[in-house]
């Protein structure tokens, strides 16, 4: 059995079990192997847009017997995904931007998915807030620490109600707020440490870019003591 990184693993918990996935910037194809080797998913896809990454997960798939199973294909983003092929999507350890424009120009290919699986590397707040846009609803998220990083992932399902976010949920997650969820706990205290070491910082030093920066501060802050009271710490 592969042996894959604690964020690949809570990535591979989100997938609904049954479905067939197609695996966006697979990588070394870890996410489909360790699915499908524990019979969470029958079928994969395999997508690089880079020949190198391809060839490496080819050798990994075929090592672990998995070539019946996980198709590979080179693939621009959901350019080369046909209708009815996957019903999850997963696109992780990319950067939002990239994400976004991902999901941007494969909007055609949106239709026919049931849920999408999305781990941002970087811009998370604005990510989450362009997930707004897309026809599909946050139904659950997680968070990772690993190796003194904090890797958040979400799970989106088609259709559904869209629920209110304030400044809070999209910085921090709302169903990690929700949920009490114990890493975000921690990360947020850190948040909340780390501020008030700026403005101390920030209002030793004085002048014009330090006021400037001093404001922007105190405005994380009070986005941080919201989250926090919305977790449940006592403020």
């Amino acid at each position: 059995m592969i042996r894959i990184s604690k964020r690949l693993a809570a990535i591979g918990a989100l997938v609904t079990t049954g479905n067939r996935l197609a695996d966006i910037g697979c990588d070394h194809g870890y996410l489909p192997i360790y699915l499908i080797q524990r019979r969470r998913i029958p079928r994969a896809i395999a997508m690089d847009v880079r020949p190198g990454p391809l060839s490496k997960a080819r050798e990994n798939i075929e090592a672990y017997g998995l070539l019946d199973y996980i198709e590979l294909r080179i693939s621009d983003g959901l350019e080369a995904l046909r209708p009815g092929e996957a019903q999850t999507v997963a696109i992780a350890g990319m950067g939002g931007p990239l994400m976004e424009e991902i999901l941007r120009r494969g909007a055609g290919k949106l239709s026919d998915l049931e849920e999408l699986i999305l781990q941002p590397q970087s811009h998370v707040e604005r990510f989450r807030r362009f997930l707004r846009e897309l026809p599909f609803t946050v139904a659950g998220e997680d968070l990772v620490l690993e190796e003194g990083k904090y890797y958040p992932m979400l799970r989106l399902t088609r259709g559904g109600p869209k629920d209110e976010w304030d400044e809070a949920d999209f910085k921090y997650g709302k169903y990690l707020l929700r949920h009490r969820h114990p890493a975000l706990g921690d990360f947020l205290q850190k948040e909340k440490a780390k501020f008030e070491k700026l403005e101390t910082e920030l209002r030793l030093s004085g002048g014009v870019r330090a006021a400037k920066r001093l404001e922007q501060i105190q405005t994380e802050q009070a986005c941080v003591r919201e989250a926090l009271k919305k977790y449940g710490f006592d403020m």
